[in-house]
């Protein structure tokens, strides 16, 4: 009997206290350690700049339409639906040193002129940021002189990124569609 009312004693101790936490915090709530924080005060600027080689034509394009547009003709592509997983690279020459790769896809989203809803996972394969990756999600108008998206997130270095993108286009070549693509990227982490 005296067991049983400890066990009882103990469950309820337990309870009060998940009851009491899900009252101040919420449900779901959990406190992060110090490793995984970084307070606004101590945020790292970080300015990233590389190439982007978007290639669509070929025997070994880095973009692939899943979707076509919903009318062919269209100068718009509404509809249209690429999967990409792009290199990047420091310099304009698609030979130049490899930075990482740009994964992820781009829709056209405008009936009216091009624009595409581009979301990206910038993957960096080199240098101090190697195995980071930053979440880019926005508007890509290509005919436009400078682009810019959001960056909404990141992993490893850029845990909690916060920032954006502008995006030149480089070269593009009209026929087949396959363009290079200057970024510069700034973020906070």
């Amino acid at each position: 009997m005296a067991k049983g009312a400890v066990m009882l004693l103990v469950l309820f101790t337990v309870l009060s206290a998940v009851s009491q936490a899900q009252l101040q915090h919420g449900p779901g709530h959990r406190t992060l350690s110090h490793g995984h924080r970084r307070s606004a005060d101590r945020a790292a600027p970080t300015h990233l700049h590389f190439f982007f080689h978007d290639t669509v034509s070929g025997a070994s394009p880095s973009a692939v339409r899943v979707v076509g547009p919903a009318d062919p003709s269209s100068r718009t592509f509404f509809g249209m639906v690429n999967v990409m997983d792009d290199p990047l690279t420091e310099g304009p020459d698609p030979g130049s040193a490899a930075v990482g790769r740009a994964q992820g896809l781009y829709m056209g989203a405008d009936q009216a002129e091009l624009g595409f809803l581009q979301t990206m996972n910038l993957v960096l394969t080199s240098g101090p940021y190697n195995g980071s990756t930053l979440a880019v999600l926005g508007r890509n108008c290509p005919l436009t002189d400078v682009r810019e998206m959001p960056v909404v997130g990141g992993t490893g270095a850029f845990r909690f990124a916060r920032g954006y993108a502008q995006a030149r286009t480089h070269w593009l070549d009209f026929k087949t569609g396959d363009a290079t693509v200057e970024y510069d990227v700034y973020v906070m982490h």
